[in-house]
């Protein structure tokens, strides 16, 4: 529109967000009591004929110019629709819980919200949205009040089922958080498995309470003590666990179409404080791997430092002791053909899967 006036922003918007054409606008602008005035022929014509086509890629795809280098070395080709993608209004997908019931049940149950079968997710289902981009107010639908239901990105269903978790094993969530992928280990193992949560902050931990009553889930939440008399609340599984899930810390630039201001919030100097926590999380889960014992690294991050970067950190400090597996999409019908393959790992997005951009990556102790 040829200014940064909140006008022009407006008039932008209403264009590339909400798809009017230039009479409907015209139809808003129309200088009528609490209306704006009138498009001028300038604006009349920037709607007409303006295009983003020769735009720089930090303005056509509406993103920090400093993460550019980064976000091209991973979509390459792809780097534009990936950003405009990001740009677009996320879905508001739901996990069943088939601690509960099966997703058929669910929904059967949701019937009167129309939702749909997710497209990849075996888990998952997508509930659509109003006219003014709003869902409906899930947290108090009596099937989500009685565990039924979580409310889960595909994309982390996604992840939860590519940590291959098993009955009979036992799992630490080391960066558990208010708990969405516990609860998600707990539904595909049946609760037959030892599930442990923890995280490094007991205030993320304080949702995963009423989470697991709802739920069903069996989970054994560990909550470290802070202040002066901070310890190690896993010490005592060192060397024994079977598979570490590390849902770890990060700049959140998959989640950016459900965080959009988060964007313009992140910092050059927020990415190297996530990669030293990346490094530290990681190192810890090592030392809970028993012999042959399975680490799945997972990030929100479309950032190759907060991905391959780190699991290659981790590979190194090992000294061999750690090394790379492939991970396997198998478990989710049809992701192969979609998910982008990276040097160490599987990453989401958008564009290509139409989720989050979850990045996946699993390591082993070696025996």
């Amino acid at each position: 529109m040829g200014a940064e006036t909140g006008r022009a922003i407006v008039i932008g918007m209403l264009r590339l967000q909400r798809g009017l054409a230039e009479p409907s606008i015209a139809s808003l602008f129309d200088g009528a009591r609490f209306a704006p005035p009138p498009l001028t022929e300038d604006e009349r014509r920037r709607l007409a004929e303006g295009s983003l086509a020769d735009a720089p890629p930090e303005v056509a795809g509406d993103a920090p110019a400093f993460v550019l280098p980064s976000l091209a070395e991973l979509f390459g080709d792809a780097l534009l629709p990936e950003l405009r993608a990001l740009g677009r209004r996320a879905p508001l997908d739901i996990r069943a819980n088939t601690l509960k019931q099966d997703r058929e049940a669910a929904l059967a149950a949701l019937a009167d919200l129309s939702p749909e079968a997710t497209p990849l997710s075996t888990l998952g289902l997508r509930i659509p949205l109003g006219e003014d981009g709003r869902g409906p107010a899930l947290h108090v639908d009596p099937l989500f009040l009685e565990g039924g239901f979580e409310i889960q990105d595909e994309g982390s269903q996604i992840a939860s089922l590519l940590a291959g978790a098993r009955p009979g094993e036992t799992i630490v969530d080391l960066c558990a958080g208010g708990g969405g992928k516990s609860l998600a280990l707990a539904a595909i193992t049946g609760n037959a498995a030892r599930l442990i949560a923890t995280d490094a902050d007991p205030r993320r931990l304080a949702p995963i309470h009423e989470r697991l009553r709802r739920s069903g889930a069996q989970v054994e939440v560990r909550t470290p003590r802070t202040g002066k008399a901070r310890s190690d609340v896993l010490a005592d599984l060192d060397g024994t666990v079977d598979r570490v899930l590390v849902d770890a810390p990060c700049t959140g630039t998959g989640t950016w179409r459900r965080n959009p201001d988060a964007k313009w919030r992140l910092r050059p100097g927020s990415l190297s404080g996530r990669i030293a926590e990346q490094a530290e999380v990681l190192d810890r889960a090592a030392r809970l791997l028993r012999p042959g014992g399975t680490l799945v690294y997972v990030t929100c991050s479309l950032l190759p430092e907060e991905n391959d970067a780190a699991v290659d950190g981790l590979l190194q400090r090992s000294g061999g002791t750690i090394g790379a597996a492939a991970t396997d999409p198998a478990p989710v019908p049809g992701l192969s053909e979609r998910v982008r393959r990276t040097a160490r790992g599987i990453q989401m997005s958008p564009a290509l899967t139409g989720t989050d951009g979850f990045y996946v990556a699993t390591m082993t102790r070696k025996s």
